[in-house]
This record gives C-alpha cells, sequence and structure tokens, in this order.
C-alpha cells in the first residue's frame, strides 16, 4: 500500500516537474490544480497515517518536498508572464515624451466659503446643527411668527411640494433653529448652514437656489451690543481688521429689533457700480434680536431669557471673498471658473 502511494506522490512531481505552462490561463489552472484550496496534493498529507512507521518521515518530507516545487515552478512561470507582458505594453512607447498630467479636482468656491465661516464662528463657541431642506410649514413659518394670515410670506416666494401644501422647500435655515430650540433648553449658540430655496428672478445678484449660514444665541441677558460685537468679529476675521461694516435698521418676523448688515465693497469699476447699486455697500446679513413670540412658540420662557439670530447667504460672502461679479457662476459648473479655486482652502 505504502509503495503505491509512494509512487502516487512521484507522478505528480513529474507532473509539476513537466508542466508546459505558457499563459496566465494556464498559470491560474496549474494554480488551482497544485496549491489551490482544493489541490491534488492536500488529500496526501492525510494518507500519512497509512505510512509504516519508519517510512513516515520519508513520506512526509516527499509530499513537502513536491509541494515546494509547485510553488517555485508558480512563481518563476507567472514572473516570466508578467515580464513578458510588459515588455509586450512598451512596444511602440516612447520612454522620452512627457506624461499626461492628471486633472486634480478643487473644492467648490461656496464649500471653501462656507468652512471658512463655521470655522470662524466655532472658535467662538457656535456649534453645527443642521436639519432636513424639505421643510414642514410650521417650523418654516409659523414657529418664526409667521402665521399663514401674516403679509410677511408675500415676502418669500415659496415652493411648495405638488400635492402637498404643508411641506415646501424651506427658505431659509431659521427651520433649524425652531427645531433645535423645540429640543434643547438655553443656553443654545448654534449656526445652520444649508442650501435654501425660493422662487426669484435669476440675475447677478440673486439665485433661485443658494446658501445660508444663520446664526441663534439664547442665554439670560442677551443684548443686540453683543449681538453687534459678534457680528463685528466675524467680518473682520473674515474679510480684514480694517473691514468697514454698518447695520441698517430693517423688518424680519422673527425678530425685532431688526437690522441688516452691510460691508463695504467699493466702487473701483463699473462692475462695482452694477453689484452695489451705486452706493458701494453690498448687504450680506439680515440679523435682530429673537422675537419673544418665537421663543414662546419653541418652548422657551421669553420673560427669563433673550437671543439675537442672524442669516447671512454664503455667495454674498465668496462673491465679496474672491472678487466674483455675478452670482450665477456659483451654479452653471463652467471647468474654467472652478480652476481658479485648486489652490484656495
Amino acid at each position: 500500500m505504502s509503495s503505491e502511494i509512494f509512487s502516487k506522490v512521484n507522478q505528480i512531481k513529474e507532473e509539476i516537474e513537466n508542466a508546459n505552462v505558457s499563459s496566465l490561463e494556464e498559470l491560474e489552472l496549474f494554480r488551482i490544480k497544485y496549491l489551490g484550496s482544493k489541490n491534488i496534493l492536500k488529500p496526501l498529507f492525510g494518507e500519512i497515517k497509512n505510512i509504516e512507521n519508519q517510512r513516515k518521515k520519508e513520506f512526509g518530507q516527499l509530499v513537502n518536498e513536491v509541494k515546494q516545487i509547485a510553488e517555485n515552478q508558480f512563481s518563476q512561470v507567472k514572473e516570466g508572464l508578467d515580464q513578458k507582458s510588459e515588455e509586450q505594453e512598451s512596444v511602440g512607447l516612447d520612454l522620452t515624451a512627457p506624461g499626461e498630467p492628471e486633472k486634480i479636482g478643487s473644492k467648490h468656491p461656496i464649500s471653501i466659503t462656507m468652512n471658512k465661516i463655521i470655522g470662524i464662528f466655532e472658535r467662538i463657541g457656535f456649534v453645527v446643527e443642521e436639519e432636513r431642506e424639505i421643510e414642514d410649514d410650521w417650523h418654516n413659518f409659523t414657529a418664526m411668527n409667521t402665521p399663514e394670515d401674516h403679509p410677511a410670506r408675500d415676502m418669500q416666494d415659496t415652493y411648495y411640494l405638488l400635492n402637498d401644501p404643508k411641506h415646501l422647500l424651506r427658505t431659509h435655515t431659521s427651520s433649524v433653529q425652531a427645531r433645535v430650540m423645540k429640543n434643547q433648553k438655553p443656553p443654545i449658540r448654534i449656526i445652520a448652514p444649508g442650501r435654501v430655496y425660493r422662487n426669484e428672478t435669476i440675475s447677478a445678484r440673486s439665485h433661485c437656489q443658494f446658501h445660508q449660514v444663520e446664526g441663534l444665541y439664547v442665554d439670560e441677558n442677551v443684548s443686540f451690543a453683543d449681538m453687534k460685537q459678534t457680528l463685528l468679529y466675524f467680518a473682520q476675521e473674515m474679510y480684514g481688521k480694517d473691514v468697514k461694516i454698518r447695520l441698517r435698521p430693517s423688518f424680519f418676523p422673527f425678530t425685532e429689533p431688526s437690522a441688516e448688515m452691510d460691508v463695504y465693497w467699493g466702487l473701483k469699476n463699473e462692475d462695482d457700480y452694477r453689484i452695489t447699486k451705486g452706493t458701494g455697500w453690498l448687504e450680506i446679513l439680515g440679523c435682530g434680536m429673537v422675537d419673544p413670540q418665537v421663543l414662546e412658540n419653541c418652548g422657551i420662557d421669553s420673560k427669563k431669557y433673550t437671543g439675537f439670530a442672524w442669516g447671512m447667504g454664503i455667495e454674498r460672502q465668496a462673491m465679496l471673498l474672491y472678487g466674483i461679479n455675478d452670482i450665477r457662476l456659483f451654479f452653471e459648473n463652467d471647468v474654467r471658473f472652478l480652476e481658479q479655486f485648486k489652490s484656495a482652502r
């Protein structure tokens, strides 16, 4: 019996040594047969129990030798085939020709600007909160002191969902503020970045979709002066210590008193006159003290807590930051425009 097993192992050894493998397909078949998980050598290791004791060592050494021969044969053939393949690929290749440059992507200027704004406010303790873009009417309008019959709803031409007038594409990220105030107790110090939608005429100054970062701070004894200093800090960090800002009285249903903040753009050329309507100032955000009714709508005691809020358009900030004179460029996916921001962070 042992002689037959020895003979079988020697026969497999001879097959391996004489194997003629000339392609990757044949090499794979060789690997499966002699080195795969179900190779023909594996059962032979189990036959050692049937070998006489004095020949067990001899048999084990023989089987291991055959396995080693198979592994060496596989490695040598594979190396030869790989080298042959490389030589074939290099035929006709001009190794002195310059390589084709890889196209490197870049962050979108909106993303760059938004991350910069977020970083500024995170440094003074504000936390990022994000929420849904499809919002219900209560969080988008009613909680923000804008009931169904409120004339302020006419200020925002809204995209409602088809056959569902109670849900809409959010017109501002104030809905994030409402959800946070409903679920958190003061002190609250958050910023809410995100995309919003309004049915507006597309021009160099406005678009039907844009991005906002809104902020909210609610605590005891919060004042208008706190808000002004916070926004001045933001402007100086964003545009430099010499930046000029101004606050103008305004109206928003969810803040009282309310203001709009402008940054001085300048009047150096025709584009500046067009963008700023000849004033040199560009509005970048609206702000104000949170209306007590908004606090009450969200379950916060307005007699104990006060707060301020603001909302700014990211596109306007990016226009100021990079000297871009047309908001539509941000949405046209023109590679020539986007490639200018490869080095920006």
